[in-house]
Order: C-alpha cells, then sequence, then structure tokens
C-alpha cells in the first residue's frame, strides 16, 4: 500500500468517526480498524491524536483558504472604489466551499459538523492550531466585513458572525438530510450548490438587519425608599 494512500485512509476514517461520535469519543483504535490500518502506522504518519484532528482539519482547510484568497483577490482587483458588498464576501465564502474537491458526496456536510464540533467540544490545541494556521484569511475575512458594515459596533457585528456561522454550520452539515426532506414532501432535487446560494442572501440579511435591541441591556439597580 502506498503511503499516500494509507495516509488518505487514516484520514477519511478519522474524518467519518470524528463527525459521527466527536473527538473524545473517538478512539485511535476506532480508526486503525475503520482505515484497516494498525497503530503503528498512526504514530508513523501523525505522531498523535491531536496532530491527526489538525491533520483532518488542514485537509480541508488548505486548499479552501487558497482558494478563498484567490476570490478575495478577484474582489478587491474590480475596477471602481465600490467596496465588496456582504453578499459578494459571503457568496465568495460558500462558493469556495462547494467548488472544493469532494471525496464523496458528504464531503461538506462531514466538514461542516466537524468545524461545529470544534467550537462545542473542548480541543483548546485545535482552536491554536486553527487560529495559527489560517490566521491571514480569517483577518482579512473579518476586515471585509467590517468595510461591508460600517454601521454595526464591534460587538454586534461579532454576534451577527456568530450567529451567521451557527446558521451556516447546521445548514450546511445537515444538508443530506434537508435534501432528502425537500425531496420527499414535495419531489425537488436540490444540489449543495443551490442551498449554498439560497444561503446567501439569508446571512448577508441577518448581518445588515436594524439593531431593534428588543431585549433592554442590563443596567444598575435603583433602590427606592
Amino acid at each position: 500500500m502506498a503511503q499516500s494512500d494509507t495516509v488518505d485512509r487514516i484520514l477519511d476514517a478519522a474524518e467519518e468517526l470524528f463527525a459521527e461520535r466527536g473527538f473524545a469519543e473517538t478512539s485511535l483504535r476506532m480508526i486503525t480498524s475503520k482505515a484497516g490500518v494498525n497503530l503503528a502506522a498512526v504514530n508513523y504518519h501523525f505522531g498523535s491524536k491531536n496532530s491527526l484532528i489538525q491533520s483532518v482539519f488542514a485537509r480541508f482547510l488548505t486548499p479552501f483558504s487558497a482558494t478563498l484568497e484567490a476570490e478575495f483577490d478577484e474582489l478587491e482587483a474590480r475596477p471602481g472604489d465600490r467596496s465588496p458588498s456582504v453578499e459578494e464576501i459571503l457568496g465568495a465564502l460558500t462558493g469556495s466551499a462547494v467548488r472544493m474537491p469532494q471525496r464523496n458526496d458528504r464531503g461538506i456536510s462531514i466538514f461542516m459538523r466537524l468545524l461545529g464540533l470544534a467550537y462545542t467540544q473542548s480541543q483548546g490545541h485545535l482552536r491554536a492550531f486553527l487560529e495559527d494556521e489560517y490566521r491571514g484569511v480569517f483577518t482579512r475575512f473579518m476586515g471585509l466585513l467590517k468595510q461591508a458594515t460600517p454601521e454595526l459596533s464591534s460587538v454586534d457585528r461579532y454576534w451577527r458572525i456568530q450567529f451567521m456561522l451557527g446558521a451556516t454550520a447546521f445548514t450546511m452539515s445537515s444538508s443530506d438530510a434537508l435534501r432528502d426532506i425537500l425531496q420527499a414532501k414535495k419531489g425537488v432535487e436540490t444540489p449543495i450548490q443551490e442551498i449554498a446560494a439560497r444561503l446567501i442572501p439569508f446571512l448577508a440579511a441577518g448581518m445588515q438587519a436594524k439593531d431593534l435591541m428588543l431585549v433592554p441591556r442590563p443596567e444598575a439597580s435603583v433602590t427606592t425608599g
């Protein structure tokens, strides 16, 4: 078995098991059993479980980041002084994701599930790795969003980005089930590209919505005597 084939089999198995079970609940022995390799092969190629987790993310994020950087370059190189709109920025983000070469038809949904787990499970090493490796493209994305939403405070922008990421992670990680439901109820087939296209205006509207602040901000209590 070629070395690259062994690495891919380990990464494929780890990716699926992490998405199904979570990081802590997936052991290296589960991964080796699914991949059809021995534990020595995992230790040789990755060294540790943490390194394997990071490699699972890097396999998607490294080419994705390069594609996204190229998309941002095109947006900023357009003639004229108009800054990229929220819709255009989000279009570059989702478009880059769905255009990534996929090893199987569940590639996007599996990765988005993993991305959600990176937020909800305690994986400090992973967050540090992602921040270190992909700080450049993330900073550029945040800068473009800030430029496109000057009316928002930094706090409002922070929360809206979190809401946006949550909606994206849920929709894309559940895309297989959502497509099946629509197919069963309406007889409509929906490619992943269409889901992404429908998601963009929804996310953009949320990023630019008027801030009603229906819940009052906490204030110092007043004691009456």
